[in-house]
């Protein structure tokens, strides 16, 4: 596999700057995967099976996805698969619920269209997330000399 790091464009950005474009591109990746992954099984099963279930294990595969390459292109964590992995359920889960939350608050209170409230709401979430996942999802201890292991 090729190391993005070793890309002429990748070595000119600074660590948190390649972690950011890292997270986007991934975002991005993550999100044409599952929306493929969710229509080629719909495409399959969609007579067979509910639309609502089918978004179940599409879900569970596209969240794995997202943390599988968060963990070894973004935030290059060694160890802790399964805490990491139950906090990465735990982000994507409370910016979920986030995202319903801000959608309702933004069309409700504020009166915006609900198309514009959720492209809002959804470059809030993905700020926030990116966050969660730096810190919660894949944070490292510091330790004493500064440096996280």
């Amino acid at each position: 596999m090729i190391d993005p790091s070793r890309l002429p464009l990748v070595r000119r950005l600074s660590p948190q700057q390649y972690e950011v474009l890292a997270y986007l591109t991934v975002g991005a990746w993550n999100t044409v995967f599952g929306i493929g992954l969710y229509t080629l099984g719909y495409w399959l099963c969609g007579r067979r099976i509910h639309y609502l279930a089918l978004a179940i294990p599409v879900n569970i595969l596209a969240i794995t996805n997202a943390f599988l390459c968060y963990k070894f292109l973004v935030f290059r964590t060694k160890g802790h698969w399964w805490r990491e992995y139950f906090r990465c359920y735990l982000v994507y889960g409370g910016g979920s619920l986030a995202g319903m939350l801000l959608l309702w608050l933004l069309v409700t209170l504020l009166r915006m269209n609900p198309v514009a409230a959720n492209i809002l709401g959804t470059g809030i979430v993905v700020a926030a997330s990116y966050f969660g996942h730096k810190y919660f999802s894949f944070g490292r201890k510091t330790v004493p000399d500064g440096k996280r292991k």
